[in-house]
């Protein structure tokens, strides 16, 4: 699968909306940070946007998306914010020009069902941090960012050991992202293959039983049984009813997932966490998960 190219400072890069409503004073940090990068800033006819919770209509937005897609010189698109909708105009949009010039789409949470199309069609894109994150995420989230973007070395090591990881190592391409999301889109066409996949998890404001239902639902569909390994990111603010599911969001993966002969990370910085580092969804990565170390290069 071949990636975008690195971006160069002058490049465009467009910041669109494909989910819930923002505003355009909500973006300014994004577009400070893109310039402070030598990249120019294009603000999309979504932002702004408003049809009742949502950046406009499902064909406003499609539309706005599309004409980044086809703009020649667009080098990225920047997905605003997550909430919900980024499904609803997938079926509205043609893809095909990423084959002759391919370009980083940039987001995670509800951007996770254009990250599952993407990797359907076969094309990379990179979970990262949404373009209204930049003041609440760390510094060494946008500094990631910027480095990856720019061809720099895209690596994570992180010293955040979990009890509960397996330990041992796994190449292959990083397929995944919000799990709820995830679980949402199985049976579809937009869902890519799984065989010999690194697959990525995180989650945010879920019911604990939820994780647990839609887990069960990965295992028993067969689909965690073809992964070369699993990486758990955030798994951030769970829910629990008033009487108490028993596990928490980690242990629940970890007893369906104990008895697979593949490497599994907890705690992994990326996701709906003060640090979302991007990961390269397309891309054949190696994941090392050790006693004080977990490593993911590609």
């Amino acid at each position: 699968m071949s990636l975008p190219p690195p971006l160069q400072t002058g490049d465009q890069v467009a910041i669109i909306a494909t989910a819930r409503y923002i505003s355009k004073a909500e973006i300014q940090p994004a577009l400070d940070l893109l310039k402070n990068w030598g990249l120019k800033p294009i603000l999309g006819s979504s932002i702004g946007q408003q049809e009742h919770q949502f950046a406009g209509s499902d064909q406003e937005r499609a539309k706005d998306f599309q004409n980044q897609l086809n703009h020649p010189d667009m080098k990225a698109i920047w997905c605003a914010r997550g909430g919900y909708g980024s499904v609803r105009i997938l079926d509205h949009i043609d893809f095909s020009s990423l084959k002759k010039k391919p370009k980083w789409i940039i987001g995670y949470s509800d951007v996770t069902a254009i990250h599952l199309h993407l990797q359907s069609l076969s094309f990379a894109s990179l979970h990262a941090q949404m373009a209204l994150d930049i003041e609440t995420k760390s510094s060494s989230t946008s500094t990631q960012l910027q480095k990856v973007v720019f061809g720099e070395n895209a690596g994570i090591s992180s010293q955040n050991i979990h009890p509960l990881q397996k330990n041992g190592t796994a190449s292959g391409e990083i397929i995944g992202g919000n799990l709820s999301v995830l679980y949402s889109l199985l049976g579809s066409s937009s869902t890519p293959s799984f065989e010999g996949k690194i697959l990525f998890l995180e989650d945010l404001d879920e019911y604990l039983y939820h994780i647990d239902r839609m887990m069960q639902n990965l295992k028993r569909s067969g689909l965690l049984s073809q992964i070369s390994g699993l990486i758990v990111g955030g798994m951030t603010d769970m829910k629990d009813n008033a009487v108490p599911f028993g596990k928490t969001a980690e242990e629940i993966i970890f007893e369906v997932v104990k008895d697979l002969n593949i490497p599994v990370a907890f705690n992994f910085p990326a996701g709906h966490a003060e640090t979302n580092l991007p990961l390269i969804f397309g891309e054949t990565a190696h994941l090392s998960v050790t006693l004080n170390r977990v490593q993911l290069i590609y």
